[in-house]
């Protein structure tokens, strides 16, 4: 399997053609540990402001999710996006506004489509919907135009101890430096944890929390066990009404033993907490032109027994197989989840956020598995209704995209995995917009968004998932300084800008791209101005922090 070992195995190059293996010592003022949009953009920032940066990337390509899939961007109120996000979205306007980037359909085609067309903000003109290709060259740009040092390959050695040392090592509650398995050490005044997992801020001994918190732990609504709760029609129904559904083998006879995908473990009291996240997918850029689409083979090891249950859902009239196929440019899409039963590989994540190397491998590597069988069933069972079938065959992977994977996205969509306990705490009515945060950073607005997070017997006999949540917030809403912060005692010179300091439904208006780039740039602010006046981030005075993202056009409030 070629997939995300690509990542995990392959030495890549380093920018500027630094690639040393040797074990030693490399410095700088911030030393950023992650490859996402937000690890990017805080390199940015830190080398703009004048100080040295090193990012250590354990992965092969920069950029995430933004680079690897989510082209349809979950932007929410475009106007409170600003700073260096903005700008990177400004720049892939500008890739689009010429004419050899448009290969496999005319720019005015894919304007027509209506969420094609490019948003306006006043002189600064701004593209929201993009390819991963064009996404990651500008990462790739920012790099080299910045001349940022990137050693990518390089994972952090999270084990406590290695041969009689940590893998992190503080002094007090600072980091001086830290390991990666390659032997390198990385030492700085400043670090950055910007991975989707936080590990560098796990192995640090900074506290955090994995999974649904009980409604009662911050008086929320929407945190917890949310059984019947259905928000975006993630649910077994039909276009007009719910329905029921067998989970058993043999229709109706529990003694037949459940199918595929069904959990046997009863659900937990409603509101209540548990250790439960979200479902995880490969965001697919797939193709529609004849020739720029790679057919599904069938998997080696498929099993059509694994997808029943969507066979009964179609038989029972289900319509909505193309709902998140999101059109972005050159007859392509960014392809979500939708449905009862879709790409969302529902409860085979749960230990991912704490799991090893080798068994988070395991777990990507099953849920590509998953997915790719479900792409040859919907093309080639005969249980799929013939109008799906017939639609189904004119796509297949993008030929022009992940080329170094066959096409397959490189980076598994991880929507939530550890979530820092931190100086504040941000929570379901901070997220609405009902509240005034202390010292604002940058803004969200998108819905407080969950997918599923189990799938269960109901009662009555029937499946039923549960975890499906979306509430529109009032209101655009500022994020707090003291989310991207440890407590002080846990760690005074690390900052957190993906891995943030939310309950779980909290996070779930945080966790968009754009955030993160300006929660990255926020972060990478405060680490240089912690420098310059000789300070812990956390005793950082709050109105020169303010002062600087003002000047950078963030938007605070």
């Amino acid at each position: 399997m070629v997939s995300l070992l690509l990542t995990l195995l392959l030495v890549a190059p380093a920018a500027g053609g630094q690639n040393s293996r040797s074990a030693s010592i490399r410095q700088a003022d911030v030393i950023i540990y992650g490859s996402t949009s937000a690890a990017i953009m805080a390199a940015v920032q830190v080398k703009k402001m004048g100080k040295s940066v090193i990012v250590v990337s354990p992965d092969k390509h920069l950029g995430g999710l933004s680079s690897g899939g989510l082209g349809f961007t979950d932007t929410g109120n475009k106007e409170v996006i600003g700073g260096l996000s903005r700008e990177f979205y400004g720049q892939l306007y500008d890739h689009y506004q010429k004419s050899e980037n448009w290969r496999w359909e005319q720019r005015e085609q894919f304007g027509n489509k209506g969420q094609g067309t490019p948003a306006l903000d006043g002189a600064n003109r701004t593209m929201w919907i993009f390819e991963p290709h064009a996404a990651e060259a500008i990462f790739e740009d920012y790099v080299r135009e910045n001349q940022i040092t990137v050693y990518r390959d390089e994972w952090l050695d999270r084990s406590s101890t290695a041969g009689g040392r940590p893998g992190v090592q503080k002094r007090g509650s600072a980091i001086q430096s830290f390991r990666t398995l390659s032997g390198q050490m990385y030492r700085g005044k400043m670090f950055i944890d910007a991975t989707y997992e936080g590990d560098l801020m796990a192995a640090a001994g900074v506290r955090y929390h994995v999974g649904r918190e009980a409604n009662s732990v911050y008086g929320e609504q929407h945190n917890g066990v949310q059984a019947g709760v259905f928000h975006h029609g993630h649910h077994f129904k039909t276009n007009a009404a719910d329905i029921s559904v067998s989970p058993y083998k043999v229709a109706g006879d529990s003694k037949s033993g459940l199918l595929s995908e069904v959990s046997a473990e009863k659900i937990g009291e409603q509101g209540s907490g548990d250790s439960k996240i979200q479902a995880y997918c490969f965001r697919m850029c797939l193709s529609n032109h004849p020739d720029n689409r790679v057919p599904f083979p069938k998997p080696d090891g498929y099993d059509p027994a694994r997808y029943e249950l969507l066979a009964r859902v179609y038989a029972n009239g289900w319509k909505e197989t193309f709902g998140k196929y999101d059109l972005i440019p050159n007859r392509k899409t960014d392809t979500n989840n939708h449905g009862p039963f879709s790409t969302d590989y529902i409860g085979k994540n749960y230990d991912y956020p704490e799991a090893s190397y080798e068994r988070r491998r395991a777990i990507i590597r099953d849920h590509e598995e998953y997915q790719k069988g479900l792409m040859y069933f919907l093309q080639n069972d005969p249980r799929v209704p013939t109008d799906v079938h017939t639609r189904m065959q004119q796509w297949g992977l993008a030929k022009d995209e992940f080329r170094d994977n066959g096409g397959w996205p490189h980076q598994i969509y991880v929507r939530e995995a550890r979530r820092m306990l931190g100086v504040f705490v941000m929570k379901e009515a901070d997220a609405l917009g009902k509240t005034q945060v202390p010292n604002a950073i940058g803004m969200g607005s998108y819905a407080l968004d969950s997918h599923n997070t189990q799938r269960y017997v109901q009662e009555d006999g029937s499946v039923q998932n549960e975890g499906d949540i979306g509430i529109k917030p009032d209101r655009p809403y500022s994020i707090a300084y003291g989310s991207i912060l440890p407590k002080e005692t846990e760690c005074n010179n690390l900052l957190v800008p993906v891995c943030v300091s939310a309950s779980h439904i909290a996070y779930g208006s945080i966790r968009m791209e754009p955030v993160f780039m300006i929660l990255g740039q926020s972060a990478a602010t405060a680490a240089v101005l912690a420098i310059q006046n000789k300070v812990s981030p956390q005793k950082l005075p709050y109105e020169k922090l303010r002062a600087v993202l003002l000047q950078d056009r963030q938007r605070l409030e």
